[in-house]
């Protein structure tokens, strides 16, 4: 297992993504207020091939559009409204850009941890755009962090791996199917992530004798924060940013 681990443990959960819209840069920042230095979002093609933040596949839930986000070119997600949804404080807030992101963690010197998350039929293409463009962007600061790529889609970490080899992956996990572990080996992965109940300290450990780092969402509750700590988690994604402290893990603000 790699000696030391460069990511922060706690990481906000698409952004602030419950006090915030989630995957807007108004969620980085609110994130950031609370003290968080490491952030999760969600990265999807336009069907002109640009990258943005949006968690489903289609618009209606968190934005003013509808149908199939994939289908829609950059210009017309562009003038979408993703912020009224949560609260007329956000009408207006835009959905934003991989680029745009990038922007703000490069130059506040924060972790991000990108899940690929493709529209259905675009897995492998979704993880070679990702991975060039991650490439462009972090490229010109070689000194700072590189993101961490997820993805529960094994073809977009793969389409990752083949035009950003350099940039670590982690392989998400809904269930502990067979082979899994192996599976995240097979795709040169650094980490496994997956939902917290999943994980205790049998799994960890597994993981961590294959030589990863074991990860999970979304802890929302102290008693699974203190349990997971005490059984050895590398790193653990939540939507509480009011309610963790992220400067003092597993606590209360």
């Amino acid at each position: 297992m790699q000696a030391t681990w460069p990511y922060p443990r706690w990481i906000a959960h698409r952004g602030a993504g419950k006090l915030a819209p989630e995957n807007t840069l108004a969620a980085f920042r609110l994130g950031a207020a609370h003290g968080y230095r490491a952030f999760e979002c969600d990265v999807k093609l336009s069907a002109d091939g640009v990258p943005f933040l949006l968690h489903d596949a289609t618009l209606e839930r968190t934005t003013s559009g509808r149908g199939t986000a994939g289908d829609l070119a950059w210009d017309a997600l562009s003038r979408l409204d993703a912020g009224s949804w949560h609260s007329r404080g956000y009408a207006g807030e835009p959905l934003p850009r991989l680029d745009a992101i990038a922007a703000y963690v490069l130059r506040n010197g924060f972790a991000l941890n990108i899940e690929i998350k493709p529209t259905p039929g675009a897995e492998r293409r979704t993880g070679e755009v990702v991975g060039t463009e991650v490439l462009r962007l972090w490229g010109a600061q070689p000194q700072a962090l590189p993101p961490l790529f997820s993805s529960f889609q094994p073809e977009s970490l793969a389409g990752a791996r083949d035009t950003a080899p350099q940039v670590p992956r982690a392989l998400l996990l809904d269930s502990l199917r067979e082979g899994w572990l192996e599976e995240a080996q097979g795709l040169g992965c650094v980490a496994v992530v997956c939902n917290h109940k999943l994980l205790d300290e049998a799994v960890i450990g597994r993981i961590h004798a294959a030589g990863l780092r074991s990860l999970c969402y979304t802890v929302n509750d102290s008693a699974d924060a203190r349990r997971l700590e005490a059984a050895g988690i590398d790193g653990v994604i939540t939507d509480a940013v009011d309610r963790f402290s992220a400067a003092a893990p597993g606590t209360a603000d």
